[in-house]
């Protein structure tokens, strides 16, 4: 049975989803972005603190759901400039022991919701 987790220390979502859903022990977490779940503001500062942002929502959700970053097997990054990469990816290196790491994808895309510059989605286990 599918069970949805949601948890306020990660931003509510903006639509029709929620943060994850969780089926046979396999946690699908929603495209995360730069939103201070305290405050709902954007963390726009630079790419480095929008994504340390993201991955700080992310890790709410995992937590939540009684999982980790030990436990991501695939990540899905969504980027509005390429040439963001390596910054994103320093820090994204911050949060993903390469022992560990997931299997992942960066992709280029024209816009984001809220315009923002990167968007972030994982699948795990629990």
């Amino acid at each position: 049975m599918k069970q949805i987790i949601n948890t306020p220390s990660a931003p509510a979502p903006i639509g029709p989803y929620n943060q994850s859903t969780l089926f046979n022990g396999m946690l699908f977490v929603s495209g995360q972005i730069a939103l201070d779940p305290a405050t709902g503001e954007l963390v726009l500062e630079n790419i480095e603190a929008e994504t340390h942002r993201v991955l700080q929502n992310i890790q709410a959700i995992l937590e939540a759901a009684g999982s980790s970053f030990e436990k991501v097997l695939k990540a899905s990054v969504f980027v509005k400039d390429m040439n963001m990469f390596s910054r994103i990816n320093a820090v994204y290196g911050e949060y993903f022991n390469p022992e560990w790491a997931p299997a992942r994808e960066l992709v280029q895309v024209a816009e984001l919701p809220r315009f923002v510059n990167v968007e972030i989605s994982v699948i795990a286990t629990v």
